[in-house]
């Protein structure tokens, strides 16, 4: 069931630890600009915009504000504001305004934004007031549940934040960009006569999954029993096994997901960080009038090529990992790494330890919570750090981007969180799957079953599942660093599709320009 389609026109390789410039014609200079850090970061900044191309001078001498509400946490956040910097190169008299909730599971979520804010004169941070959030033990029922009740209760404060630009701001406000775990605040746009547009951090088929569940009653929860589930877009059905968590959850998970969707319809557009290579026939099947769904906006991948500022990564250990890559050889490291939630329990973390050390391959691990003189011996095989020394290091935070740019990297394990799937494919990288949470389960069966992008180990892991073995995971291992596995081919014809997708004329390129006409032209 591959379905990657386009012709591939061969491109010069671009060496992800060198400087690299692409030619891209009269009306867009440079793709790729030298950088302090070691990845490669498209330069957007000089591509002149299809959409300022098409508008007159006096359209671009009006000055307009988008207002923006993003959910806290890494994997939301990163994408949406990599969105707004895009929006205001593009649209050189734009202006945006963030509105800052702070939830207690993403604290250093409003130092990100800062550190954006700081850069960008165009961008500014917006708090509201501090509310009691909900108990704790929401929390850990159900994450969805959780937020759309703390919205709840920041419902009135965001609006008067919002009254308050309106009354204070020349520039007219063109439109709402909110998360789509934020989708009440569409009551809010509606109320001020603002038009809304939902941001989907992930792929296509998540959203069309979401969309789908109006199919059922908003109490008619999956159960990991159930037969497999047809999502729009897609000829061949889902096991049940690789849906999300939140559909199984009878404690508000399931009826958050539900509500969603209702309000979809409701948005003036769908903006999704992906590409259209990658999902066009998804996009096509819900662009279908019968949906009565709005316009869909593939504007990715959105990636963050400086790395999102972390509290737990010091200089030292910056340099050190990387300076440990520049003397392995070329594309012989394997990258371990879960995400930000992504952890082990002690058994958990041994078996991959011991598959590590036999299968004798070089590794950079990312492991949250690194083994230290109490816990190594319930945590790593005995004498593992002397057999896998000057071959392999363990880190607690490392800087995923800039080490999957090196050109040490040959293969990555990794949770398949959404954003990580969009830099593996930018830089080439290989994925042996191991989904954890949330919508990964999803991504991991559709990067090896639909897209032959990625080397399965595992589908349908998710936490509290059986151990899986050394033997298991060093056999994965060997198999994602075989060069001669098709996986590595098609990967590298993926990078192509995905670095074009931006470029003056790209898909995703268009997709944007259409995107700032259609929040232009009714103000």
């Amino acid at each position: 069931m591959h379905r990657l389609k386009g012709l591939l026109l061969p491109i010069d390789e671009i060496e992800r630890s060198n400087v690299a410039f692409l030619s891209l014609g009269t009306e867009a200079a440079t793709m790729f600009r030298a950088v302090p850090m070691r990845a490669i970061e498209p330069d957007i900044g000089n591509m002149r915009s299809e959409s300022s191309l098409r508008l007159s001078m006096a359209e671009m001498k009006k000055k307009a504000e988008l207002i923006f509400f993003p959910l806290p946490g890494s994997g939301h956040i990163a994408s949406i504001l990599e969105l707004a910097q895009l929006l205001i190169i593009r649209h050189n008299n734009l202006s945006i305004s963030i509105i800052c909730i702070k939830l207690p599971y993403a604290p250093s979520s409003d130092a990100y934004i800062r550190s954006v804010t700081a850069s960008q004169p165009q961008i500014k941070a917006i708090d509201l007031p501090y509310v009691e959030p909900p108990p704790q033990e929401l929390l850990k029922r159900s994450l969805p549940h959780y937020i759309l009740t703390s919205l709840q209760i920041l419902m009135p404060h965001f609006k008067a934040a919002v009254q308050n630009i309106l009354s204070s701001h020349s520039n007219p406000v063109i439109g709402l960009v909110i998360d789509v775990f934020c989708s009440p605040i569409i009551d809010v746009g509606n109320d001020l006569g603002i038009p809304s547009y939902l941001y989907v951090p992930s792929n296509v088929a998540f959203l069309s999954l979401m969309y789908s569940l109006q199919k059922r009653q908003i109490d008619d929860v999956f159960n990991h029993s159930d037969p497999e589930w047809l999502i729009p877009g897609f000829p061949d059905p889902f096991p049940s096994s690789v849906l999300p968590d939140a559909v199984f959850n009878k404690k508000g998970g399931y009826s958050a997901y539900y509500k969603h969707a209702q309000r979809f319809k409701d948005s003036k557009g769908i903006i999704v960080n992906t590409f259209s290579e990658l999902e066009q026939y998804a996009i096509d099947a819900l662009s279908d009038s019968q949906i009565q769904l709005p316009p869909i906006y593939a504007v990715g991948p959105l990636i963050n090529f400086k790395g999102q500022p972390n509290p737990y990564l010091n200089q030292a250990q910056h340099e050190k990992i990387l300076k440990w890559l520049d003397e392995q050889p070329g594309s012989s490291v394997v990258y371990l790494c879960f995400g930000s939630k992504g952890s082990f329990d002690p058994s958990q973390t041994k078996e991959i330890a011991l598959a590590l050390q036999l299968s004798g391959v070089r590794f950079l691990w990312g492991m949250r919570s690194p083994p230290n003189t109490d816990n190594k011996e319930t945590m790593l095989p005995e004498r593992f750090l002397e057999c896998i020394e000057g071959r392999g290091m363990l880190c607690e935070w490392t800087p995923q981007v800039e080490i999957l740019a090196h050109k040490a990297i040959g293969g990555f394990v990794s949770h398949c969180g959404w954003n990580s799937i969009l830099e593996s494919m930018w830089f080439g990288v290989p994925i042996l799957t191991w989904p954890v949470y949330a919508e990964q389960q999803l991504n991991a069966f559709r990067m090896v079953r639909e897209f032959g992008l990625a080397v399965e180990l595992k589908l349908d892991y998710r936490r509290g599942s059986d151990l899986v073995m050394a033997e298991e995971i060093e056999k994965g291992l060997k198999e994602l660093m075989d060069r001669d596995n098709t996986v590595h081919k098609k990967v590298k014809e993926m990078k192509e599709m995905t670095r074009r997708a931006v470029l003056n004329g790209g898909s995703s390129f268009v997709s944007v320009g259409e995107l700032i006409d259609v929040m232009t032209c009714d103000r």
